[in-house]
């Protein structure tokens, strides 16, 4: 392809609303403009890299055995009322009345209709299955941001696994996972798998694939002496003993003015935060309940939302808490309460001395024995591990790093297939529900991702694997017949060598060339200028050193391919 006939729109400088690096780099690189919030548009170099972290994707799901589909993007409500979920994934699903009055969907994930082809699988000779599509999804973020990471409409690689019983579950998580870490090292991200909340997808379990990124919006505790890595709404820590104090009575005590934690450390009968019980009232559902964690932790909302299974979760209006508990936040404890639900972390069980809010303005009790004073109905792990915490395995001190979420694996389990009717008979003819697993990675995420990974302050530094072009021969002159001509018997040398090339035949300065060759990451750029030519040399330059090297003509080609060849 020559420059001058290709649409590569570089800006000077990047959108003043943009904060992560990918999202500066693809709007001034020409490869993404946004339309309107979350919805972006992939111009013809976005495309070609789009679509090339695409085909390292669909190779890999080919060599497990996937088989390729494309289904509908918009759903009839129906099969989503049926699988429970029409109400589970709330505002973020795009609902679409048509001119009949029948209610549709945009499709935010594909489990159910995939799960509707498998009632055609009739006997157990036919499992496993392994079908995917590359497909576009559709989801309300509330506040799209980022670029693409954070967006309204994408495309993704979703798959599903159909099996006879979880040892076949086992086995296509397996499958997915390894190939998975095949994509991402492809896709040059430093992916790390970790445990993960499922969320509204439901299962037995999940794994995340994080890749390290000030750009991300999760958590990922790990450890860096062993293996241990979880996402924050999972992690898990050891915790050192904390001995009581010996305050065995019950007592109350005025604290006016005093609503935090904090201050609470501060006043005469308070306590340290780690002696404290921090007392959460939350709506789920509907109901008002109680989450009570330490008062030196933080309350994991997807922790409480996972145990208690609630669709909707959040924190109670002060006139709620008001109503329900007679006093307003920082006054509010569960002690002696009766009637509401009470969830409370693990780092509570067994302690006493401790001191909580009494349920009246500016009162706390202290002394508080949580086995005799507070009705727990449920024990659950609902804090937020932080770091520096021990790790559970070998008690090395956590490290929590911000993460892109690249690539998230599910065990669904039976739950689809029994509420969708998926059944196949069993070799004794017996009706056997199908077990399936769900896998997604999204392109373009992987794509920013990418991006976020691989690129300086002069602009992007793209993995040969996705680059938009392989090399670009840049001519300083187009006035200089010698090297317009060299150029193009160069542009078709590396052609007929099998690679993608890009022959920069602008007329424009040198040094916007440059900028232009480094801004848009093309791994390797080949110059040809008048000085150099003289000597029948050429300059070589790869974009992740920037160390130029002059090259004989005559060798290029030859040096070029090999290079390239040796890293596809």
């Amino acid at each position: 392809m020559r420059w001058s006939n290709l649409f590569i729109p570089t800006l000077r400088d990047a959108p003043a609303d943009a904060e992560a690096a990918s999202h500066k780099l693809l709007i001034q690189g020409g490869f993404i403009r946004q339309l309107h919030a979350g919805h972006y548009s992939l111009l013809p170099l976005g495309l070609k890299v789009h679509e090339k972290v695409a085909a390292i994707v669909r190779d890999e799901m080919n060599g497990i055995g996937g088989q390729e589909f494309l289904l509908p993007g918009m759903h009839p409500a129906s099969i989503w009322k049926k699988s429970g979920r029409w109400d589970v994934m709330g505002d973020e699903m795009f609902r679409v009345i048509d001119r009949k009055g029948a209610e549709n969907a945009l499709g935010m994930t594909h489990e159910e209709i995939f799960t509707d082809l498998a009632l055609e699988i009739t006997s157990y000779k036919s499992i496993p299955q392994i079908w995917y599509q590359i497909q576009w999804k559709f989801r309300d973020e509330p506040r799209p941001k980022s670029g693409l990471l954070r967006v309204r409409e994408f495309a993704m690689k979703d798959s599903y696994s159909f099996d006879i019983d979880e040892a076949g579950l086992d086995k296509n998580f397996d499958l997915h996972h390894h190939a998975y870490v095949r994509i991402f090292k492809a896709l040059g991200l430093p992916a790390m798998p970790v445990e993960a909340s499922s969320g509204a997808m439901g299962g037995s379990g999940s794994t995340e694939f994080m890749v390290p990124s000030p750009a991300g919006e999760d958590d990922v505790v790990h450890c860096p002496n062993c293996d241990y890595a979880a996402n924050v709404e999972r992690a898990t820590s050891a915790l050192p003993a904390i001995e009581d104090r010996d305050l065995p009575e019950l007592t109350r005590f005025p604290t006016p003015g005093v609503r935090t934690i904090a201050a609470l450390e501060q006043v005469d009968g308070g306590a340290p935060a780690d002696q404290q019980i921090k007392t959460m009232v939350m709506v789920l559902d509907g109901a008002i309940t109680l989450a009570l964690v330490r008062g030196d932790h933080k309350l994991n909302l997807q922790k409480l939302q996972d145990h208690s299974g609630a669709i909707e979760i959040r924190p109670a209006t002060p006139e709620e808490a008001l109503e329900h508990l007679g006093a307003s936040p920082g006054s509010l404890g569960a002690v002696q309460v009766q009637g509401l639900r009470i969830i409370a972390d693990p780092a509570l069980q067994g302690r006493a001395g401790l001191t909580t809010g009494a349920n009246e303005d500016d009162w706390h009790w202290t002394g508080v024995d949580v086995a005799r004073d507070i009705a727990v109905d449920e024990w659950a792990d609902l804090r937020e591990v932080g770091a520096g915490e021990s790790c559970t395995t070998c008690a090395t001190a956590l490290v929590v790093t911000r993460c892109i979420e690249a690539g998230h694996i599910f065990k669904l389990g039976t739950q689809y297939a029994e509420v969708l009717g998926a059944h196949v008979l069993d070799p004794d003819g017996t009706k056997r529900t199908l077990v399936m697993g769900s896998y997604g990675i999204g392109i373009g995420r992987g794509m920013a991702a990418a991006a976020e990974t691989h690129h300086d302050d002069n602009g992007l530094i793209w993995p040969l694997s996705i680059a938009p072009y392989e090399a670009v021969v840049t001519v300083v002159s187009m006035k200089d017949e010698a090297s317009v001509a060299a150029g193009e018997e160069l542009y078709k040398g590396l052609r007929q060598s099998g690679i993608d090339v890009l022959l920069d035949d602008r007329d424009a300065r040198a040094g916007v060339k440059f900028a232009d060759a480094e801004l848009i990451g093309i791994p390797y750029r080949v110059t040809i200028g008048p000085k150099t030519l003289a000597d029948g040399e050429v300059e070589f330059t790869p974009r992740a050193s920037g160390e130029t090297s002059r090259v004989a003509i005559d060798a290029v080609v030859d040096q070029l391919a090999a290079a390239i060849i040796a890293k596809r």
